[in-house]
């Protein structure tokens, strides 16, 4: 891994960028109710957990996942010069990889229909997002 090819400035405000797109996406305001009854968690389940704990969890994991999009952007020389370009390569990991792998695992674990399209539409969104602002860099 080449990590001279990365902007770090747009990984960043990627970063920042996609992990407020899931405290909106998650939050009572769009899925947040939908997706912790789907999942089986109570608020007496929320109740003993850290989430400033999770919260810095959540956020080095959006870093990794926009490192790898910077990677597949910035170091195979594919020339991407427009956030449409880096939406396009975002989309893609989000759709073919991101999706497709929740799906799998969702149904083995016979989890619902509606938990998937609450996950993997947030994954698809949230890389398109990073793809889009580390293309437009």
């Amino acid at each position: 891994m080449d990590f001279s090819t990365i902007n770090w400035l747009a990984l960043a405000v990627a970063t920042v960028a996609a992990y407020a797109l899931g405290a909106l996406w998650y939050s009572p305001i769009l899925f947040g109710k939908t997706w912790q009854k789907e999942v089986g968690l109570t608020e007496d389940d929320l109740k003993g957990v850290s989430m400033g704990k999770v919260m810095l969890k959540t956020f080095i994991i959006t870093f990794i996942m926009a490192l790898g999009v910077g990677f597949m952007i910035y170091a195979h020389g594919d020339g991407i010069s427009s956030w449409q370009e880096g939406l396009h390569h975002g989309l893609y990991a989000g759709v073919f990889f991101a999706a497709m792998s929740m799906a799998l695992n969702y149904t083995y674990q016979q989890k619902s229909l509606k938990l998937w399209a609450i996950d993997s539409g947030y994954q698809v969104l949230f890389l398109g997002l990073i793809g889009a602002i580390l293309g437009a860099w």
